[in-house]
């Protein structure tokens, strides 16, 4: 038997409420984006107002051999984003203009920054996870994981939450960067871990959606995720909802810790690695067939598909009534989200890997030709 046709599920002492369940917000507030996703449940959503007339306001430029597919963050009035050279960097949100840069590893990818507590939290290519002054960009601490880390950090209180490709997520102090603890799997953690109650959630590249309290590193539960999952999943209700390698979207009831629907278009079979935003019972979600797929949170039926014009790995995030996310065709694309058609579109040329972070109506993405640009 295959493991992703195997349903097994670990319970330790911790039952998962079955009535309520409270996540925290659903919309990042209105001047910040202070991780990955923006919320605790990795919604991807912004409670920003950005304005109906959109324009370029600036661009910084990193380089031309340097991808920025690092997702920003964006926490009083400042950017904070990594580059494939391995710098951390924080941009003034109204000018661009560079206030710091900070050397972390030979190379950071993906790995979004945190803002929290006046720090930021990063992970690099080298497998290194780095907290660093969010004023002046200086050194607070560094932990050493065994190999490279893609995942974004999630801080819960006092604990940073980050995944690493030597198959664990770790529990590392905000404070010092000292392990609390480390959960191990059976492949590389990639995606970012989403929080409710207490407890994070992340369906893993070992075909497991894993269940960890945070305070502790107990495993709550483990069952399967149903295939091989680089996307983080959002939360919403007691429902996550990921894409999938297996070309499909997941909605899992984490109560009944069971598949609540799966949808998987009819004709193109491609792999999902954008993370779903959540809005108004909306699942959007990019894929590597080139569309944008929007779909109805309770039924898992399509409401519309938008086709760009090459594979979307960028996750879409979401601001008045409008979505935003960028294509391998060099474009970030705006959706109208009730009907799905295109209200605007900025030409980049480069690929965008990165995400877009929403904050004061403002919208920041990294291009993989070197810039962070802000529109708005």
């Amino acid at each position: 038997m295959r493991r992703r046709d195997f349903i097994g599920t670990l319970t330790a002492a911790l039952a998962l409420p079955r009535v309520a369940w409270a996540q925290g917000p659903a919309m990042a507030p209105a001047d910040a984006w202070p991780h990955f996703r923006g919320t605790p449940g990795l919604t991807g959503v912004s409670s920003s107002t950005v304005p109906a007339a959109l324009k370029r306001q600036w661009v910084w430029e990193a380089g031309a051999d340097v991808p920025v597919d690092s997702s920003p963050a964006i926490v009083g009035g400042v950017v904070y984003v990594g580059t494939a050279a391995g710098e951390l960097v924080a941009l003034g949100l109204a000018d661009g203009k560079l206030r710091w840069r900070y050397k972390a590893g030979e190379s950071i990818g993906e790995s979004s920054p945190a803002v929290a507590g006046g720090r930021v939290f990063i992970g690099d290519l080298d497998g290194a996870v780095h907290a660093v002054n969010a004023a002046d960009g200086t050194r607070v601490w560094s932990h050493k994981t065994q190999s490279e880390i893609k995942s974004s950090p999630l801080v819960v209180g006092d604990v940073v939450l980050i995944g690493s490709y030597d198959a664990s997520l770790y529990g590392l102090g905000a404070a010092d960067g000292k392990p609390r603890w480390n959960v191990k799997t059976d492949n590389y953690v990639h995606g970012t871990p989403a929080v409710a109650d207490g407890v994070a959630y992340f369906a893993g590249c070992d075909e497991i959606f894993h269940a960890v309290r945070v305070s502790d590193g107990q495993k709550v539960f483990s069952t399967s995720a149903t295939a091989y999952t680089g996307a983080s999943v959002a939360l919403s209700q007691g429902v996550a909802y990921f894409g999938t390698f297996d070309n499909q979207v997941i909605a899992f009831d984490i109560a009944g810790r069971t598949v609540k629907w799966r949808y998987e278009h009819p004709d193109r079979k491609f792999p999902f690695y954008s993370s779903a935003a959540l809005v108004e019972g909306t699942v959007i979600v990019g894929g590597r067939d080139r569309m944008v797929h929007a779909l109805d949170a309770a039924t898992g039926k399509a409401r519309w598909i938008y086709m760009s014009r090459a594979r979307i790995d960028a996750s879409p995030a979401v601001a008045g009534g409008r979505v935003f996310v960028g294509s391998n065709d060099g474009r970030l694309y705006v959706l109208n989200i009730a009907s799905g058609k295109v209200e605007w579109e900025y030409e980049d040329g480069g690929a965008l890997m990165s995400s877009p972070a929403i904050a004061s109506g403002r919208v920041v993405f990294g291009s993989s030709d070197g810039r962070v640009v802000c529109i708005g």
